[in-house]
């Protein structure tokens, strides 16, 4: 078995720093989609069958990349192939994203995106255990907290903040200048994070060179992988059935909000009838900012749950993150005031 050894905190920092990145263009498509979709022309009640690419690419993607990965050794490593690949496509699509005319356009560029960000980013969360000794781990998943919570929160405002600087934009355009601009700095952060670690990190290699070559020779072809995929699943241990279901209810709430709340925010609070108007494009920057608010408590409460869970046990702690999740969503819907809102997200931040 290779020992690994322990790494100082930059080499930490430079193995998680990709994450930085991945987090900012997944929180540009979380906070702008559905206004981008309406900029494009269309209905409330088409906006879930738009975003259907989001779920569906994880339920695919994440998988068969987590699989194949860890089968995966060449020059570059067995992880870094991946973030390189992702990162290519996900910074290209992050440019075409704001460019797009159509719908269609738009919701096929979106499996695009999204299937990308799921190609470097499935592979990072094994970067940890692959990397660290034990005894460290705890800190390197401590470390891409940091950057998943300022990816997210800066990708959040960021529309807002040019917003500010630089206006509406006006022209031609069907989707506002501080979007645009936003996606565009959005795939040179994207690309030029994840590069970073893949130049400043190096993978340990198989343990056994020639066995893992052996291994990869023999079970190859689509059939035979799919058939260990589902056998890994089938043989999760009985905890991870359990909270399966709670994760399939959490996910439902989460991507409602996703889905609605910044263009609800449009709408509702600011009170914007036409999604061309500035005071629409205000009220989607101030459901970024509601976003950027959740991202930070997410990241500051992730330090107060050890200690809560030792005095009330990781159910009762877990319940409570959840109810104050489910508070927050539901007092949305009587909050007329966009300072306000803040609280709402705060239990949202919670869960």
């Amino acid at each position: 078995m290779i020992a690994k050894k322990p790494l100082n905190f930059w080499q930490i920092w430079n193995m998680s720093f990709g994450f930085l990145g991945i987090q900012f263009g997944w929180g540009l498509q979380m906070a702008n989609m559905s206004a981008i979709y309406e900029y494009l022309g269309a209905r409330p009640d088409q906006i879930p069958i738009l975003w259907l690419a989001a779920p569906l690419t994880g339920f695919i993607m994440q998988p068969i990349i987590g699989h194949a990965s860890d089968r995966t050794w060449n020059r570059l490593g067995r992880r870094r192939p991946y973030f390189l690949t992702g990162a290519l496509l996900s910074s290209a699509a992050l440019i075409l994203m704001p460019r797009v005319s159509a719908l269609w356009m738009a919701a096929g560029l979106l499996w695009i995106l999204d299937a990308s960000i799921n190609i470097s980013m499935e592979p990072f969360r094994a970067f940890v255990a692959d990397m660290l000794p034990e005894e460290q781990r705890t800190r390197g998943f401590a470390m891409q907290s940091l950057f998943i919570g300022l990816g997210a929160v800066v990708a959040s405002v960021l529309p807002g903040v040019l917003l500010k600087w630089l206006g509406n934009g006006g022209g031609a355009e069907r989707i506002p200048l501080p979007v645009r601009l936003s996606f565009y700095l959005g795939a040179v952060a994207f690309f030029c994070a994840v590069i970073y670690t893949i130049a400043t990190t190096r993978e340990y290699p198989p343990e056994d060179l020639e066995a893992f070559r052996k291994m990869k020779a023999v079970k190859r072809g689509l059939a035979e992988n799919a058939r260990e995929i589902l056998e890994s699943i089938a043989s999760m241990p009985q905890t991870m059935k359990q909270l399966a279901w709670v994760q399939i209810a959490t996910w439902l709430g989460l991507f409602c909000m996703w889905l609605y709340f910044p263009v609800a925010v449009a709408h509702n609070v600011f009170g914007a009838d036409d999604p061309h108007s500035a005071l629409y494009t205000e009220g989607v920057a101030w459901g970024g900012y509601c976003f950027a608010m959740y991202s930070a408590v997410c990241f500051v409460w992730a330090f107060a749950l050890p200690p809560l869970a030792n005095a009330l046990g990781r159910k009762a702690t877990h319940t409570l993150c959840l109810l104050c999740g489910a508070a927050g969503l539901m007092s949305v819907a009587v909050i007329h005031n966009k300072w306000l809102l803040f609280f709402s997200m705060v239990g949202v931040g919670i869960a």
